[in-house]
């Protein structure tokens, strides 16, 4: 008995090709659009660190206002002061912050000897009650797509001595 060669009808192609264009428009739309995430500066710890850098845990409060889970499974951040950059630090660490709800991390950060000077310089004309700016940014990791960036601003007030 010979063998016959298979015809493919275009009608199987068509279904195959429909298909899959479903299939890639119902995984896009998982992807809609996230709140941002609410970040607060909330403490910075000392580190000890080698040579003439200083290091600290800048400990950050992170608010999720999505109706997801954020996992992630590494952090990165930049500190700046009177919009110079002062630190930097990353961090491997994994975890998640729940759905409408909040979790509080800690990064070690790096300030180098130099950023030290150059802030030193720049505030050598500092008044008390001007306060100084700053400015956090970073990331949280979390994969190919489900990455986190986040940001905060404000101004650290420093206490006078007390008066009785």
């Amino acid at each position: 008995m010979p063998v016959r060669p298979m015809r493919f009808d275009g009608r199987w192609l068509r279904a195959w090709f429909v298909s899959l264009l479903l299939l890639g428009l119902s995984a896009c739309s998982s992807f809609g659009p996230r709140d941002p995430l609410h970040i607060d500066l909330v403490g910075l710890e000392p580190l000890p660190g080698e040579g003439l850098e200083m290091r600290f845990a800048v400990k950050l409060r992170i608010q999720n206002p999505n109706d997801d889970a954020i996992s992630y499974n590494g952090v990165a951040l930049q500190l700046a002061i009177n919009d110079q950059p002062l630190a930097n630090g990353v961090s491997a660490q994994r975890g998640q912050v729940p759905r409408f709800g909040e979790a509080l991390i800690s990064v070690p950060v790096t300030i180098s000897a130099y950023s030290v000077m150059r802030q030193a310089w720049g505030v050598a004309g500092y008044q008390e009650k001007d306060g100084l700016q700053y400015h956090l940014r970073g990331k949280l990791a979390g994969g190919l797509f489900g990455s986190a960036r986040f940001s905060d601003s404000g101004t650290l007030q420093w206490l006078g001595p007390a008066t009785p």
